[in-house]
């Protein structure tokens, strides 16, 4: 009973648990006392109210702490699928950007083309490795730590409410308790002052005996209240230490279970991601390494000799090296006077001789090329060249003709299956197909006759490997009276001045150029120390530099005398003086023929 009267004098003093502290923990007594049976009660009562506040909050902080964690992992992850995408995405855009061109799909026959451009599609590959790095950590790992995170929060919450909710109704009980007390104590306090009114009353002989026994009553009345509130205490404490047993040793360690399950099942879970963030990893990389392995095999079928084969096949002209230039022997004066006659009749033959002069001095390889539209019959390339070209066309048109003739049989059985099934369509509606193929197809092969005459043409006067001819001049082939000839080598294809080829032979460097005697050689001789005549006099509208062999650079503006008319080609043969003549374009000189002219200018 005393016990219960300290107990409530204490707590009555000292509401709060941090005040049981207080009481237990005296700052540094002089000499340790035991303990009294109170003190270890409240010693007790203090560690397990710490077991469930204190130590309930930190765990509280450190499974949110635990939640807060996988969220933070769930964004690092997210953050690394982000980098693999925009990596892959990089790296699509890269092989795209090198992808060849249409106008680079000749490139392909090059072995070192073939393989950049697979490594090209190895790269395309290779980023979607990487891609499938990115899906498969959003989906097994991303997905699930933010679904589990909504899981294992709704858990916690459900599981830290228990707790508060049991710890409520300790509480509770607690106060219940207490209310008993105080009553108990009061009661008692009330009995006790009737049990002394009375005894007091009793002693007295001047009171009378009805208020002694009126006092008596009173206070049996009084102590049979403080047998109730004892009976009720007594009552809520046996109640009281139940549910607080029940609550320190089974409501409270389960709940703890359950907390720490949860957080084991937390760590487990954490464990599990990193492993799947690094298998996400190990599984493509059998795949990278074939990617890689891809790239090394078509690294290693390059083959340089070959790739240059193909250089050499591609570029291979057709023509035949110039033959060595003679030494021309200008020491042997010809200073003999031929009348106008012999001029007159020699005009052909010098106009021959100067105009193979004027074109054949150009080697072809420093011919420029035209670098206006290319004709249809590839005239401006070199021989080979041409004949690939040509045979490149034929093919093409060729497979035109075949797809329209399948087209043409396609169409033909169909209209046969209408003839003998009206019900399905009308044989007639076919038949303006039928002739526009028909006239497709006569027209591509007449196309084609047309490149492969060409074709014939260019294998007819390609060279043959023979001894290389020599290179005579014009001067040495009249002084030897030899006529020129067509033998098969670079001579046979004429190039006009401005570097542009003709597969016209020159009609001049065919001119009939009779065998000499030896009493008309010293007529010719002297022939070719004359000049031809002039026919007319022509104006330069443009500045023109003459930069190849057989042309002349004219200035805007100039006069000049024409001694050859344009036969076609383009090209008009001019002379500035005695020794300076060659072609200039003919749209860039005003001409005027006349055959009064020769006088109507001096010479510039």
């Amino acid at each position: 009973m005393m016990m219960h009267e300290e107990l409530y004098d204490f707590l009555k003093r000292r509401r709060s648990v941090g005040s049981l502290r207080w009481f237990l923990e005296e700052p540094d007594p002089p000499t340790p006392l035991p303990l009294t049976p109170l003190q270890e009660y409240l010693q007790k009562l203090l560690e397990m109210k710490m077991l469930s506040s204190d130590q309930f909050d930190n765990l509280e902080k450190h499974t949110q702490w635990g939640i807060d964690f996988v969220e933070k992992y769930t964004k690092f992850v997210k953050e690394r699928s982000e980098i693999e995408l925009n990596y892959a995405r990089q790296i699509r855009n890269l092989s795209k950007k090198y992808q060849p061109k249409k106008k680079e799909e000749d490139d392909n026959k090059y072995t070192w083309c073939r393989a950049f451009h697979s490594t090209l599609n190895e790269l395309n590959d290779y980023a979607g490795q990487h891609e499938l790095i990115a899906e498969n950590m959003t989906s097994q790992i991303i997905a699930e730590l933010t679904r589990y995170a909504q899981d294992i929060k709704t858990e916690r919450k459900a599981h830290f409410h228990d707790g508060r909710k049991a710890q409520q109704q300790v509480e509770a009980s607690w106060k219940q308790l207490e209310s008993c007390k105080r009553k108990f104590e009061r009661d008692c306090k009330e009995a006790d002052r009737a049990q002394q009114y009375f005894e007091k009353l009793d002693a007295d002989i001047n009171v009378t005996k009805a208020d002694v026994e009126k006092a008596r009553q009173q206070a049996q009345m009084r102590h049979q209240m403080a047998s109730d509130s004892k009976n009720e205490y007594s009552s809520c404490l046996q109640k009281f230490n139940q549910e607080q047993n029940e609550h320190y040793y089974t409501i409270i360690p389960n709940i703890f279970q359950k907390i720490q399950a949860m957080e084991e099942k937390r760590i487990e879970r954490m464990g599990g991601s990193l492993k799947t963030f690094a298998e996400v990893d190990r599984q493509i990389l059998p795949i990278i390494g074939k990617c890689l392995d891809g790239i090394t095999q078509v690294a290693e079928s390059i083959e340089p000799k070959n790739d240059s084969s193909q250089v050499i096949e591609s570029y291979k002209s057709g023509f035949e090296p110039p033959g060595d230039v003679e030494f021309e022997d200008y020491g042997q004066a010809m200073k003999r006077t031929v009348s106008e006659t012999s001029l007159t009749n020699s005009r052909s033959d010098n106009k021959a001789d100067r105009s193979s002069k004027g074109k054949s001095k150009t080697l072809w390889p420093f011919i420029k090329k035209n670098k206006g539209s290319n004709p249809e019959d590839f005239s401006h390339l070199p021989p080979e060249q041409r004949r690939k070209k040509l045979q490149a066309k034929i093919d093409d048109i060729n497979k035109d003709v075949q797809k329209e003739m399948d087209q043409r049989d396609a169409l033909t059985k169909m209209k046969e299956v209408y003839v003998k099934n009206p019900q399905m369509g009308d044989p007639n509606s076919v038949d303006p197909r039928l002739a526009e193929i028909a006239h497709n197809i006569e027209k591509l092969q007449a196309e084609a006759q047309k490149f492969e005459g060409w074709l014939a043409e260019v294998e007819g006067r390609m060279p043959v490997k023979s001894d290389p001819p020599k290179r005579t001049s014009v001067l040495y082939e009249t002084q030897n009276s030899t006529p020129p000839t067509n033998n098969n080598c670079a001579q046979d294809r004429e190039s006009s001045p401005d570097g542009s080829y003709t597969e016209e032979p020159s009609s001049e460097v065919q001119s009939k150029v009779q065998p000499e005697t030896a009493e008309s050689g010293d007529e010719f001789d002297d022939a070719d120390e004359e000049m031809l005549p002039t026919i007319g006099t022509c104006k330069a509208l443009y500045p023109f530099e003459g930069a190849n062999e057989g042309t002349i650079s004219v200035v805007e503006g100039e006069l000049l005398y024409v001694i050859e008319e344009d036969k076609g080609d383009g090209w008009t043969r001019v002379r500035r003086n005695e020794e300076e003549e060659g072609y200039v374009p003919t749209s860039y000189v005003e001409v005027f023929l006349d055959s009064n002219a020769k006088g109507a200018i001096t010479y510039i």
